[in-house]
């Protein structure tokens, strides 16, 4: 007997194969995943010849107002013709501009994340640089700096000198910050250089801190405070957990205030164990709901935005590419989350821009 389908016979099989790929899809429509649009018209065009560098970091406060770090390295051809904006750029959530403030003097070189806390203060840290800053929302006051400008926990003080992850009173190379509200406790990524999360007081005295550079036999057993490479993000949770971005490891690593280690959250796109040097966990924030029901992911070297289940760690859903045009990535770097869902890209190097991208359900 033939094993071949009739006609009749591959329609009814088209048939049920087009059922069950319909009975799937409504599956995944009632799970609820998240989904996201970008906002072509967000931000609005900078006022005069106002241009920003690379977007070190993005950050939005209780009033849905979005502060972007600009790193303000101007291309040549546009130091011609432009005018650089200044180091903080305060947006609302149309996209106008609303305030600008400090300068390349003051802040951070290279300045990277930054958090706005409960009474609305706004911190930034420093990639290439090992100072943390607090700022009064609207930038008149420098309320704090941690660390010494210039000066890096490194065998020499300087950025070339080896790090030495110690200091009590200094950083070296900070990516991010927490606050923790109930006590104004501050956790530092402490970060491109240092491997280590240190914690200070809120006027700036050290506390604790832990971590070290792991390695690869660290990072196969899945070792709890052994960073790979950049300690990159860190976050508190309504908890009181801390989250941490272990980016070249591939993960987001929890732990208490105290630094006892919880478990690992794995950042999986099917390139994570490619042999190079980006890694997947780049950046963390929580969705402003009560329960704080999503974890969204920065993965910065797949171009990717991973939403992950808050409680389960499991990724509900994912969206992004690599690319130039609206809606795609390049070097998707830092992101934040307002209180609508909306979540917010800023992409440094080449990628020099923010993008908003709209929940639609």
């Amino acid at each position: 007997m033939s094993s071949k389908l009739t006609v009749p016979g591959k329609l009814r099989l088209f048939a049920g194969v087009a059922i069950l790929l319909g009975a799937l899809c409504t599956a995944q429509a009632q799970s609820g995943a998240p989904k996201y649009e970008v906002d072509p018209t967000w931000p609005k065009p900078l006022p005069g010849n106002m241009v920003t560098g690379r977007a070190g970091g993005i950050c939005v406060d209780a009033q849905d107002n979005v502060f972007e770090v600009n790193r303000g390295d101007l291309q040549d051809k546009e130091k011609l013709v432009a005018t650089p904006a200044a180091p903080m750029l305060e947006y609302d959530s149309d996209g106008n501009l609303l305030n600008s403030f400090s300068d390349f003097k003051t802040a951070p070189s290279s300045p990277h994340g930054c958090i706005v806390d409960k009474d609305s203060n706004v911190y930034i840290a420093g990639n290439d640089d090992a100072i943390v800053q607090k700022y009064s929302h609207d930038g008149s006051k420098l309320l704090l700096t941690i660390g010494t400008k210039g000066l890096f926990d490194s065998s020499t003080g300087l950025i070339t000198g080896i790090a030495m992850n110690q200091s009590k009173t200094l950083l070296n190379k900070p990516a991010d910050i927490a606050v923790d509200p109930g006590n104004g406790d501050i956790y530092i990524a402490d970060g491109y250089g240092d491997h280590r999360i240190a914690v200070f007081d809120k006027d700036g005295k050290y506390l604790r801190q832990w971590g070290r550079q792991g390695d690869n036999a660290a990072a196969a057993a899945g070792e709890g405070g052994a960073f790979m490479g950049v300690v990159h993000c860190v976050v508190m949770d309504k908890n009181g957990l801390i989250y941490v971005c272990d980016r070249q490891g591939n993960r987001i690593q929890v732990f208490d205030k105290m630094g006892n280690f919880k478990k690992n959250i794995w950042i999986k796109s099917g390139h994570e164990n490619t042999p190079d040097s980006w890694g997947t966990a780049w950046w963390l924030r929580f969705s402003r709901d009560p329960e704080q029901k999503y974890m969204i992911v920065a993965d910065g070297r797949n171009e990717l935005v991973h939403i992950l289940d808050h409680e389960t760690g499991n990724e509900i859903t994912k969206f992004g590419r690599p690319g130039h045009q609206i809606g795609e990535f390049t070097h998707c770097h830092t992101l934040d989350v307002d209180s609508k869902g909306n979540i917010y890209i800023a992409e440094t190097d080449i990628g020099r821009r923010v993008q908003k991208f709209k929940l639609v359900k």
